[in-house]
């Protein structure tokens, strides 16, 4: 198996998708979601890409999808997700205008278990995060301009100064985070207004949904993303690094 693209593939330089996303990163410091995304989809068009945990980060694909029909939504089926969040993601496609996209490893579970041995997120998270989400999805990005994503400020201190439309080093990309100025409750009061299914972890302990072998309930009091990966001083799977 190899890894599939389903972007366009990009017509613009990174020289001069750095000075979209610059530009637009000091134009648009505060503008409200909705502009941001419209910004984007005017810009960038089937080159833009949405990035989509199914956790409360559906509002997302809602948004974009209003001003982007049929834009292409890129999920992570790392095979190890909740069962809630492959209801989140079956319900979603339901109610939006959205090409939902499953990303896949190269390998399946059961392939990596026979070449890493099994429970390779419990001996090297980081490793297994690289095989069934990093790799993938910087595969796929390759064929896109831009990417949205649902970070929020106050996910951890290092998401603290996210920008709503910044340039992404790593991909040399546009990154477009119109949910960065976002609380919670903000996420929750768009689902309930506009009945954007979302994962139903969210409301029993779970501010932050990965993959379920890494994930717990947060306490009330401590960071959002301290249910992940928890005891380890890992706190992101590396796609935002």
């Amino acid at each position: 198996m190899t890894l599939v693209t389903h972007g366009p593939g990009r017509t613009r330089t990174s020289g001069e998708l750095r000075a979209l996303a610059e530009r637009a990163g000091e134009e648009l410091a505060e503008a409200t979601a909705q502009e941001v995304v419209t910004w984007a989809a005017e810009t960038f068009g089937s080159n833009l890409a949405v990035a989509c945990s199914m956790a409360g980060d559906t509002v997302l694909p809602h948004l974009v999808a209003a001003v982007a029909p049929g834009v292409d939504v890129l999920f992570l089926e790392t095979g190890y997700h909740f069962a809630e969040t492959l209801g989140t993601r079956d319900a979603l496609a339901s109610v939006i205008d959205a090409h939902i996209i499953d990303v896949l490893p190269i390998r399946t579970v059961a392939q990596q278990d026979a070449e890493h041995g099994q429970k390779l997120h419990d001996r090297n998270p980081t490793l297994c995060c690289q095989l069934r989400k990093v790799d993938p999805i910087n595969a796929e990005l390759a064929g896109y301009e831009a990417w949205v994503t649902g970070i929020r400020r106050e996910d951890n201190v290092l998401r603290a100064n996210a920008r709503l439309v910044e340039w992404d080093p790593v991909h040399e990309m546009v990154k477009v985070n119109p949910l960065a100025a976002w609380t919670f409750d903000d996420v929750l009061d768009y689902a309930g207004t506009h009945q954007v299914p979302v994962n139903l972890l969210l409301t029993d302990g779970y501010p932050s949904i990965g993959c379920a072998p890494c994930t717990r309930r947060v306490e009330p009091g401590e960071d959002p993303r301290a249910g992940r990966w928890a005891g380890l001083a890992k706190t992101e799977c590396g796609l935002h690094l």
